[in-house]
């Protein structure tokens, strides 16, 4: 199977749950983005590691671990998104020691967390992105201008520790496919992508 290569377009707040949010990954050579609904921990690690300037008093644990790894010449060289299993996404990182390589599973949230700190690759599977990715049509300067200034907002308050209020979780169980794929249409071109990304398992687990 053909590996495709992913960035990180940003994090977005999630608009039902708690703590949550949603990391939008983007296709290098095309126009999917994949989004992964992670936790406020993760998320808060993902974005100090992206904003290079901040440096927090005391290492995280994606510090620690990276800080261990180094100390015994254990180097992360990628990561990839192997597996999607009922809307959860699996991952594995590709480690090297001694020129022995190693592969270890872990959290997808946790594995680019790392990927940020050993500057790896991030890399899923074709048949993955084919059925999770999402099309994104809007294309105008001053959309992809208003997204920086909302990244930027967003990570400084992912810093600073800072959560939305709790909002109770929408339910798509009662919804029909065809409801289903007109709510994704609607999520993705309002940029919800953390709703757009549990409708999408929603769909996956039905067909």
């Amino acid at each position: 199977m053909s590996l495709v290569r992913l960035n990180i377009k940003g994090i977005s707040y999630s608009q039902t749950q708690n703590g949550a949010y949603a990391l939008i990954l983007n296709e290098v050579d095309g126009d999917r983005k994949l989004p992964i609904v992670i936790g406020a921990f993760e998320a808060q690690s993902i974005a100090i590691a992206l904003e290079k300037e901040i440096s927090p008093p005391r290492p995280l644990t994606h510090d620690l671990f990276k800080n261990f790894a180094d100390r015994f010449d254990i180097v992360v060289k990628q990561v990839i998104i192997h597996k999607l299993v009922d809307g959860v996404f699996y991952s594995s990182l590709i480690c090297e020691r001694d020129k022995i390589e190693e592969i270890i599973d872990a959290r997808t949230s946790d594995a680019i967390a790392l990927a940020l700190r050993f500057q790896a690759p991030i890399f899923t599977y074709k048949n993955i992105l084919d059925k999770a990715g999402i099309y994104l049509k809007v294309n105008p300067k001053k959309k992809e201008e208003d997204e920086e200034t909302q990244d930027s907002i967003l990570m400084d308050e992912l810093v600073a520790n800072e959560l939305e209020p709790n909002k109770p979780a929408e339910n798509f169980k009662g919804k029909t496919l065809d409801e289903l794929h007109t709510l994704l249409d609607e999520a993705v071109a309002n940029e919800n992508y953390e709703k757009a990304a549990r409708i999408r398992d929603e769909i996956s687990k039905r067909e």
